[in-house]
């Protein structure tokens, strides 16, 4: 499967790609949490068996379609002005037409998914190995941006990550991890949050996380073996120890001071796909 010009230029080719599929995570990112609303809005509706308010459109509302638009004067975004991170450049971060600025996260997130994409094939080669990486990176980075965005993690994208890495383990893609540690990994990741979460509830009256945080640390441990549950969890809660300490001095927290979690297990996730978690297990001091 590789191109016979060397690791490097099948890399590259790996991060452009990586850029493509960074700016339809910018969609996914948008776009999903929308769509869960909508959804809830309408079975609450049909629970109360009420007519659900109509949307602000009739357009069709999905990941596909309507075309990207700028969300001040309603500019469809043209194909050559959607180039990742190119075009963000060349446009200076603002609409063509009205001047509005654009935040900087969607050539962020274009350039990490490419980055992410580029080390997955250097790592790896072309190879099933590096596409399911590839996969795994593009999902977590869509969790961590939707997270700090609405509090949500979505189980569209959970619970097809928990079964892929299921799925890769048994296929035997993954030279790390086998069946049985990876399950082993999923239940632990899942059963150990849930615990927390009970102690957290029972001790304060107060919910410390979400059941998507279970979810997501369930499919950690099904891509990386329960061994590594522990480098993760440690790493995820210095990550949202500094972070958390940084928001409340700089005022950056939200109301009611909620940090999410998943945006950090995501952090410790890439973490032990990059260095290992053995690696964390050494910059914690363990």
């Amino acid at each position: 499967m590789a191109t016979g010009l060397g690791p490097a230029f099948d890399a590259l080719l790996a991060g452009i790609f990586g850029l493509l599929i960074g700016s339809f995570l910018n969609v996914v990112i948008y776009r999903l949490p929308k769509m869960m609303e909508r959804q809830w809005a309408q079975e609450c509706a049909e629970l109360a068996d009420k007519t659900p308010e109509a949307p602000d459109s009739t357009e069709k509302f999905n990941l596909l379609v309507p075309r990207s638009r700028c969300s001040s004067c309603g500019h469809v975004i043209r194909w050559y002005e959607n180039i990742p991170v190119a075009s963000y450049l060349f446009l200076r971060g603002k609409c063509s037409v009205c001047g509005t600025p654009y935040g900087v996260r969607y050539p962020v997130v274009e350039a990490v998914t490419g980055a992410l994409f580029f080390f997955c094939v250097w790592r790896w080669g072309w190879s099933v190995t590096a596409l399911a990486w590839c996969g795994f990176s593009a999902a977590l980075l869509a969790l961590a941006m939707i997270d700090w965005d609405t509090t949500l993690l979505p189980d569209d994208i959970t619970l097809p990550l928990l079964w892929a890495g299921l799925i890769v383990a048994a296929m035997q893609w993954n030279p790390a991890v086998n069946l049985p540690t990876a399950l082993w990994g999923a239940i632990a990741g899942y059963l150990s949050l849930w615990l927390v979460y009970w102690a957290f509830k029972l001790a304060t009256g107060k919910e410390g996380m979400g059941y998507g945080d279970f979810k997501l640390f369930a499919a950690l441990g099904a891509w990386f073996g329960w061994p590594a549950l522990v480098p993760i969890i440690l790493m995820a809660s210095v990550i949202g120890a500094v972070i958390g300490i940084a928001m409340k001095f700089s005022s950056g927290l939200r109301e009611g001071g909620y940090v999410p979690f998943g945006p950090f297990l995501a952090g410790a996730g890439f973490t032990a796909m990059v260095f290992g978690p053995q690696t964390i297990l050494r910059v914690v001091g363990l």
